[in-house]
């Protein structure tokens, strides 16, 4: 099982959890991170470090949550790893806790 970054990172892409992840398996967008499904080694430490509580195991993606499972694993592929933090966006706190936003996520 892995861990899977979801919605309320895009426009946050804060990035705590990357200096936690003892197997470098955060990849970075543009305004998004994923988690390599194939690097992560299920250590749960990077879901008390989200400020925007936006990872969760596999097994306990909110139904609403489920295609960024997929997501994850396509986007690390193209992504480049991150492993130390970076500061976030200017504008991150005001999209923290926003909802749907899918949309608004740059894949480029």
């Amino acid at each position: 099982m892995a861990f899977v970054v979801t919605d309320n990172c895009i426009q946050c892409k804060y990035t705590d959890c990357v200096a936690v992840c003892p197997a470098d398996a955060f990849h970075e967008g543009p305004n998004f991170l994923t988690i390599n499904p194939d690097d992560c080694i299920d250590c749960d430490l990077c879901v008390p470090e989200c400020p925007a509580n936006a990872i969760y195991q596999e097994d306990d993606l909110p139904s609403d949550q489920k295609e960024f499972l997929a997501l994850n694993a396509e986007l690390s592929e193209i992504w480049p790893k991150i492993t130390e933090v970076i500061a976030p966006p200017k504008d991150a706190d005001k999209f923290n806790g926003v909802s749907n936003k899918l949309a608004n996520l740059i894949i480029e």
